[in-house]
């Protein structure tokens, strides 16, 4: 049975996965850093891991010749570390900190954890080397993690299931300064959205990295792909196969127009989201839904 390369991972891209570096130096000196989400447990006696590295990689070589490799992941504020490793480059590790870690594999900094291994075992599969390796040290730092599902980088949202408050909850007095805090807050709207709004977009067959990139085309003329990278963030190789995939869907052209069919699902996933808004805010005045969305564009504006 043969499949479609790029569908199968568009299929396997709705599992979620964190995001990684994995990290090694060589003796002459030469220090590789690839981006990879493959990375898994394998054992806990002994402590095993693994990830894999497609076969054409040019940092396979240091690699293959080191004896030790470090596994960082990364921090949900890290997407230009992913993106900085995902990419080629003469020096990835410029402008990047770094410390030495076990066989001077280098070990990025405020990320959300990392492991330090020794090269345990390299498994052939298929057009990747599958790299396990033995933990020897590992470090925690409690951050939360960046994740990436359907071809989009992501965070993580708890969700607590409940849909009753507990008997023995604390008091709205005992939560006062949780509830007085903008982070708090905004971080539960988000979820709330999201639980209502990814559902809807999800019906119109699209992935969530397809869905933004087709809402940026349907707002926007004259785009190129590099154009296209910089408004969503999304790696580069996703907002490619992203885009081919809307042009197989047939919802965009080769120069990047929407097509009446492209049209059609964009308009869709507007209502979506007008329907999604004009509910939120159905007690807000004109005005005052106004006065919001202004303050929130000098927010993006100053966190730039």
């Amino acid at each position: 049975m043969s499949f479609d390369p790029k569908e199968f991972r568009r299929c396997l891209g709705n599992f979620a996965t964190g995001v990684t570096v994995i990290t090694a130096k060589s003796s002459d000196g030469t220090q590789v850093g690839v981006t990879a989400n493959s990375f898994n447990s394998v054992s806990l006696d002994p402590p095993l891991i693994l990830w894999s590295i497609v076969k054409t990689s040019s940092s396979y070589a240091v690699f293959e010749n080191s004896d030790h490799f470090a596994v960082n992941i990364l921090a949900a504020d890290q997407i230009d570390l992913s993106n900085n490793f995902a990419k080629p480059s003469d020096d990835k590790f410029a402008n990047v900190e770094t410390q030495p870690g076990i066989g001077g594999a280098p070990l990025l900094q405020n990320t959300a954890a990392n492991f330090q291994c020794e090269k345990y075992q390299v498994v052939d599969g298929g057009d990747h080397w599958i790299m396990i390796g033995k933990v020897v040290a590992f470090e925690s730092l409690g951050r939360a993690p960046l994740l990436y599902v359907q071809g989009s980088y992501a965070g993580a949202i708890p969700f607590t299931g409940a849909k009753t408050p507990a008997k023995n909850v604390a008091s709205d007095k005992t939560l006062a300064r949780l509830h007085d805090s903008a982070i708090y807050l905004i971080h539960k709207v988000l979820q709330k959205v999201q639980e209502n709004y990814l559902p809807k977009q999800s019906a119109t067959g699209l992935s969530t990295s397809e869905a933004r990139m087709l809402l940026v085309l349907s707002d926007t003329t004259g785009i190129t792909v590099d154009d296209l990278s910089n408004l969503v963030t999304i790696p580069a190789v996703d907002v490619v196969d992203g885009v081919e995939s809307l042009k197989g869907f047939g919802l965009i052209n080769s120069d990047l127009a929407l097509t009446e069919k492209g049209h059609d699902i964009a308009e869709r996933l507007w209502a979506i989201s007008d329907k999604q808004q004009a509910d939120i805010f159905a007690d807000f005045k004109e005005d005052e839904l106004a006065n919001f969305k202004k303050q929130l564009q000098q927010l993006l504006k100053q966190l730039s």
